[in-house]
């Protein structure tokens, strides 16, 4: 039998890099990521969706959907951990933001 590392798997499974479908995939996983980020830090401030949904000025339905990774662009993802006053780092591209 033989083993195949992590990467030789998503290669056969997904597709090489730089593929389309490699590529949606890897956006998708990062839209997760980014969404549970912002999830846990409103639960660690103690806040529901509603409550961060009036800091942000949007409706408890927008949180959900940026929690579940929809809709996040990154002027959203900068309000959202604005609003919480959470200091966060992101590298998009070689561009970096820093929120403090």
């Amino acid at each position: 039998m033989k083993l195949y590392t992590h990467d030789e798997m998503l290669d056969r499974v997904v597709g090489k890099k730089g593929t389309p479908r490699r590529d949606a995939m890897e956006a998708d996983l990062q839209s997760y990521i980014i969404g549970e980020a912002i999830k846990q830090a409103r639960k660690e401030k103690k806040l529901t969706q509603e409550q961060l949904g009036k800091l942000m000025g949007v409706r408890r339905a927008q949180v959900s959907r940026i929690e579940s990774g929809h809709n996040l662009t990154i002027a959203t993802i900068v309000r959202a951990f604005k609003a919480m006053d959470v200091p966060a780092a992101f590298s998009f591209g070689g561009v970096s933001v820093s929120l403090c």
